[in-house]
């Protein structure tokens, strides 16, 4: 027999309200998505009017490439969501088409547009519903967007640095790329941060010092990390791709020995899994409960020591030369910028990084033949409630309330799956 409940003292996670700044800034992604795309479609014909092919062909490809797969995330949610009570969804047939259309996720920013009008403008109690709705769309949203960028900005901005050091000349557009590139990027992370700190207490929302830390750190990480795979592309650009496979397959492995549970079905968490080794690749990204701080001190030791192998390869190639290249005192730099990021990392997660202060949403069975209890995680339908950025919430702020748990849960030590 099968019951459902929170346990003693819990209290359901209450979405939070929609306000007009939420949807000034679904706005604003909507659009910024728009001339994005745009201007990877002019950026690729210039570059193929001018007669680099394979320059054309690279942000063509990465273009496709995080278009299908933000694609599928967004047709296997709604189908995941589709017997959900509260949920107003395409038809199976509709969705299908939106997303072989590659229209998904543009039907979907303009759905939070739509819903998240509704629910500003209607000050009675029934806009409760497009409330919770609108931020139950917005929340995929976010989680999308981290996947677009970072398959489709993230090695746009390690091909224009590359460009730009291959050529030994840089265009104004190209600066400015890199600039909105990076801030994009780390955006991205901010808003995904955003989504998952909404499940907290009000006394643990984002507050703007959290915010301005986070952002940082994120920023000054990513830096040098874009740049020493820039610099090894230009001496090393048929070996880039190897080095790509080879640190993915270990992140992957990595997430895959963690065990991930975000997608319904098995093979698509498997995809979801090869997703995240993506993201891994260019920065910390937390997908499982446990000890982070683990965690995150194993990653960064491993990508200073993949940057120093990157950087290190090309200096070796470049001497004597090297030594007179502008790009020493840019590695320099890189270098202050890794020191300060790993600092104010160290800051936020020792000062504003909260433990989950929501209760655990389970549901479990009573065993007859042993009475024992197997708790699981269970899809929330009242309140509206995304359970994806939930689940992903309660492994990214547990803490040592996800240990305990979690060793009721299978009676494993959390810290044996890093």
């Amino acid at each position: 027999m099968a019951r459902t409940g929170c346990g003693p003292g819990c209290s359901l996670p209450q979405p939070p309200p929609f306000r007009f700044l939420d949807l000034a800034f679904a706005l604003v992604g909507t659009l910024a998505f728009l001339l994005d795309f745009v201007a990877d479609v002019w950026v690729a014909a210039s570059y193929l009017r001018a007669g680099h092919f394979h320059w054309g062909g690279l942000v063509l490809g990465l273009l496709l490439l995080s278009s299908l797969t933000t694609q599928f995330f967004s047709w296997a949610w709604f189908r995941s969501d589709s017997d959900k009570e509260g949920l107003s969804q395409p038809s199976a047939r509709t969705s299908k088409l939106l997303h072989v259309l590659q229209l998904g996720y543009l039907y979907r920013c303009l759905c939070v547009l739509r819903v998240g009008f509704q629910a500003c403008k209607m000050e009675d109690p029934t806009a409760t519903h497009h409330q919770a709705f609108a931020i139950f769309l917005s929340h995929d949203v976010s989680l999308l967007r981290l996947f677009e960028t970072f398959l489709e900005s993230a090695p746009q901005l390690i091909l224009v640095i590359y460009i730009i050091l291959h050529t030994n000349q840089a265009e104004i557009f190209q600066v400015l790329g890199i600039c909105t590139s990076f801030l994009c990027i780390t955006w991205a992370l901010l808003d995904y941060h955003q989504t998952l700190r909404s499940f907290l207490r009000d006394k643990h929302k984002l507050a703007f010092l959290s915010s301005v830390l986070y952002f940082l750190w994120n920023f000054l990480l990513m830096c040098p990390r874009i740049l020493s795979l820039a610099v090894f592309a230009v001496v090393f650009s048929g070996y880039i791709f190897l080095h790509f496979l080879g640190i993915w397959l270990v992140m992957f492995l990595w997430v895959s020995l963690q065990g991930t549970d975000l997608m319904e079905h098995e093979t698509f968490e498997w995809f979801y899994r090869a997703t995240v080794a993506v993201i891994l690749y260019f920065c910390w990204f937390n997908v499982a409960e446990g000890k982070t701080r683990h965690r995150s001190a194993i990653y960064h030791v491993f990508l200073f020591v993949d940057n120093g192998i990157l950087i290190v390869s090309w200096w070796w190639y470049r001497i004597p030369l090297s030594w007179d290249s502008q790009v020493c005192f840019a590695l320099l730099a890189a270098l202050v910028c890794y020191a300060l990021g790993i600092f104010f990392k160290c800051v936020y997660y020792k000062c504003f990084h909260p433990t989950m202060k929501t209760a655990l949403i389970t549901d479990y069975d009573e065993v007859d033949s042993n009475d024992a209890v197997v708790f699981r995680q269970m899809v929330i339908k009242k309140p509206i409630i995304n359970h994806r950025t939930y689940r992903l919430s309660w492994s990214f702020f547990a803490g040592p309330l996800a240990e305990e748990t979690q060793h009721q849960q299978n009676g494993t030590i959390s810290d044996m799956y890093l």
